[in-house]
């Protein structure tokens, strides 16, 4: 094998070293998955291996997003409905009839994030009668931040709530003068409420949760992100809900390299799970493309709040201290790395004290 053989070689481009001089160069030789050398065009243009001709693009490392949830996201990535820098309102509600008439019976139209009131020209959120008018069969649910979801008729009958149905603790079905939910679901202050509820809708069978993973990847892709340290999250169940990044990173079909922490779905049994995880999983079992990276970011109930600026902010129970100062120790003496998330001064204050 001579010297000069590559894999790949980057030429014609503006390419971001990311050395100390934050240098750029010309062209790029790559080799066994490894930078092999970089330079000019004239300097590398004597590797042999495949060549692209970047006509003067920009090449730049991966990013690596520290927080995000994309093992969860992959899961119902098909299913969602993206308002993603949409103009208007009134193209957002044009996209939702549209996705209404081709969704199948018995599935949901769901618009679960990445987008705000703000961004519309109208400078508002839509209304529940324009929601019934554009989908007026097809369950709707639409999130905004985590203050509050949005449910057509169709979805409230989806999801069975009614007169008689409670508020759960932490959070608000809004009613009408007659007492009937009006399709108004408020965090007050706990999100439990709108995930609770957005759980109740139909899931994608497996080969799709495959094939939703790979879109939600290429996605993350797209947007120049090849690493991601996810952190959980509610209704995500370890080992069930990691069995799909499990098979795309056995079968090669991963492009983002996946750093998974376990996050307890048990409130009052917290304990319990990261006991069991701790004699079966070690932190950094796995490969380059997706490893166990430790716990969070729910450590335990009682120490989580959440962002919702519009309420008062909650005040954590007294148990708080003696929950966390039990789970925290045991990560400690098995050597294993937490992250607890934490909104409020008050709530890091405390957990800083059990640390």
């Amino acid at each position: 094998m001579s010297p000069k053989d590559a894999d790949l070689i980057l030429l014609n481009g503006r390419i971001a070293t990311q050395d100390e001089r934050c240098s750029m160069v010309q062209a790029l030789a790559i080799k066994d998955g490894r930078i092999l050398a970089t330079g000019s065009d004239a300097e590398i243009g004597g590797y042999q291996g495949r060549k692209i001709d970047l006509n003067g693009r920009t090449v730049i490392p991966g990013l690596i997003d520290s927080h995000s949830h994309p093992i969860r996201g992959g899961l119902y990535y098909n299913l969602e409905l993206r308002w993603d820098g949409l103009p208007s309102l009134a193209d957002a509600l044009r996209m939702l009839r549209e996705q209404a008439q081709r969704t199948p019976p018995n599935q949901w139209v769901r618009v679960v994030g990445g987008w705000s009131e703000f961004q519309f020209a109208e400078k508002r959120m839509p209304t529940l009668d324009e929601l019934n008018t554009a989908a007026p069969e097809t369950p709707v649910f639409v999130l905004n931040l985590y203050a509050m979801a949005l449910l057509n008729r169709a979805a409230l009958r989806a999801v069975g709530y009614d007169r008689d149905t409670p508020n759960p603790a932490g959070g608000e079905i809004q009613r009408d003068g007659a007492g009937n939910p009006t399709g108004v679901l408020i965090a007050r202050p706990n999100a439990f409420i709108l995930y609770s509820t957005l759980a109740k809708g139909p899931k994608l069978p497996l080969d799709e949760q495959l094939n939703s993973t790979r879109h939600f990847m290429r996605e993350l892709n797209r947007l120049g992100v090849t690493s991601v340290i996810d952190a959980g999250g509610g209704f995500q169940n370890y080992p069930q809900d990691y069995e799909v990044v499990t098979a795309l990173n056995r079968d090669g079909l991963s492009t983002v390299r996946l750093a998974a922490n376990l996050f307890t779905q048990r409130n009052g049994h917290e304990l319990e799970d990261f006991a069991s995880w701790t004699k079966s999983v070690k932190p950094g079992q796995g490969d380059d493309m997706f490893r166990i990276n430790g716990a969070g970011e729910m450590l335990v109930y009682s120490a989580a709040d959440f962002e919702d600026f519009l309420e008062p902010r909650p005040e954590l129970p007294a148990r708080m201290e003696p929950d966390l100062t039990a789970v925290v120790r045991l990560l400690a003496e098995q050597r294993w790395p937490f992250r607890l998330h934490a909104t409020y001064d008050e709530t890091i204050t405390r957990a800083l004290d059990v640390f």
